[in-house]
């Protein structure tokens, strides 16, 4: 078991501190990176979220990893060989370092644009991500030192805002804008 679940206010510092670590990745990445993301609850102005900066790396390939993974790993990044998923490489913050999980997919996989999507649509529609707060809230409280069961919990609210993000999507021709680091 893990450190407990705790979802906060929104605090504007987090736009702030991933701003620097874009900074740092990007300077890391050069060209590999085709884009880098600030995505995840923290990047959704007045979103409560649990105090993790979630980042996406947009690469042409996850092969060779050696690519990415290098310079990541110069950073101080820990790269977590054994995420069960298999479209995505996971890296971890340094130790010691503000928690920090970096997702490197594929550019145009469905798996990299999902998150920008379901990012785009809660900063676009505050009510849904007022009432995503309150439901991660409950499920929070509900599985406080339980992680796996909190992420069952609130799964079903997640994809209901996919639903509804992709029929935003398909009304409003989204893309998603340029990168934001």
């Amino acid at each position: 078991m893990g450190d407990p679940i705790e979802i906060v206010d929104h605090d504007p510092v987090w736009q702030v501190e991933f701003a620097a670590i874009g900074r740092a990745l990007r300077g890391a990445l050069g060209d590999v990176a085709l884009r880098v993301d600030h995505i995840g609850s923290t990047s959704v102005p007045g979103l409560a979220a649990k105090p993790v900066i979630d980042i996406q790396i947009s690469v042409r390939s996850l092969e060779p990893p050696a690519v990415y993974k290098a310079p990541l790993e110069r950073l101080g990044l820990v790269h977590r060989a054994n995420n069960p998923e298999l479209t995505k490489r996971y890296f971890r913050e340094a130790p010691g370092s503000r928690r920090t999980h970096i997702h490197v997919r594929e550019l145009g996989s469905f798996s990299q644009q999902l998150p920008l999507l379901f990012r785009d649509y809660l900063r676009a529609h505050p009510v849904a991500a007022a009432e995503f707060a309150q439901a991660k809230r409950r499920c929070a409280n509900r599985f406080r030192e339980e992680r796996q069961q909190y992420v069952s919990a609130k799964e079903p609210f997640v994809w209901e805002i996919v639903r509804c993000a992709d029929t935003w999507a398909q009304s409003v021709g989204w893309r998603p804008g340029p990168s934001d680091a």
